[in-house]
């Protein structure tokens, strides 16, 4: 029996789009629990819908039909104002594509997020520079604008705004797409610090090097869940939790 508490759950959730006249169902009558602490990885082929589950878990996209509820909340009927004061003060989250502000320079990309829900300007930037140096990214280069850094350092940076707030969640949509070996490493780091003090992590990705750091994984298949491995926490350098994971995704077809 689990024991763990639920923090998002979902009910028949589903999502369609209309694609030259017809539905396209992309999400499909997806029941589903994420629980307190975990490190989630939903995973499986393009096209499966794990990008659009994340947006709706997270309140950044409406169902078309079914529910979801963020520790008994349901987030589903809140207004745009009200989800977006909510996902402000309880979830972070690192997009695929970045969406730093140009015109701002990196650091108040950062402490704009934190500055929104009242934290004082002082404590953000102490915390952000606790955050950039995890990440491998230096003071001067938080005084630049993202146009004058590269991709890999704004997607770094697009992490630490994710967790400026604190959140009780985070949600990533491929966060190490775009890094090398060093940028994968410290991103996935920070990520796995912060769920092992506490914050729960829903993360996407096909890479079987970033999946290993969660302790559950959930396969996507034609908009519904058709796996899941339960796994312990992640230690580094366990071979076995590797090959375990493969056999897994061997096993649903990846």
């Amino acid at each position: 029996m689990n024991n763990k508490k639920v923090i998002v759950k979902t009910e028949k959730l589903s999502k369609s789009f209309s694609v030259g006249g017809k539905q396209q169902h992309v999400i499909k009558n997806l029941d589903l629990e994420i629980y307190e602490g975990d490190f989630t990885v939903i995973m499986g082929s393009s096209g499966a819908g794990k990008s659009t589950l994340l947006y709706m878990l997270s309140g950044m996209d409406k169902p078309s039909l079914g529910s979801v509820d963020y520790c008994g909340e349901h987030i589903t009927d809140m207004n745009d104002d009200k989800l977006a004061v909510f996902r402000r003060k309880h979830c972070g989250f690192v997009f695929q594509q970045i969406h730093l502000v140009d015109s701002m320079s990196v650091m108040d990309n950062v402490i704009s997020t934190g500055m929104l829900i009242g934290q004082k300007q002082k404590e953000l930037k102490k915390k952000a520079m606790e955050l950039f140096e995890k990440m491998g990214l230096s003071e001067e280069l938080t005084r630049k604008f993202p146009a004058q850094i590269s991709g890999g350092e704004a997607q770094r940076a697009a992490v630490v705004r994710a967790l400026i707030n604190d959140p009780d969640i985070v949600f990533a949509d491929e966060p190490t797409g775009a890094l090398n070996s060093a940028g994968v490493k410290s991103v996935l780091d920070v990520l796995t610090n912060i769920n092992n003090a506490g914050q729960s992590v829903v993360m996407v990705t096909h890479d079987i090097k970033s999946a290993r750091r969660g302790n559950r994984i959930i396969y996507l298949q034609d908009g519904g869940i058709v796996g899941e491995c339960e796994l312990s926490k992640y230690v580094s350098g366990d071979e076995e939790r590797h090959e375990r994971i493969r056999k897994f995704l061997e096993g649903m077809g990846w």
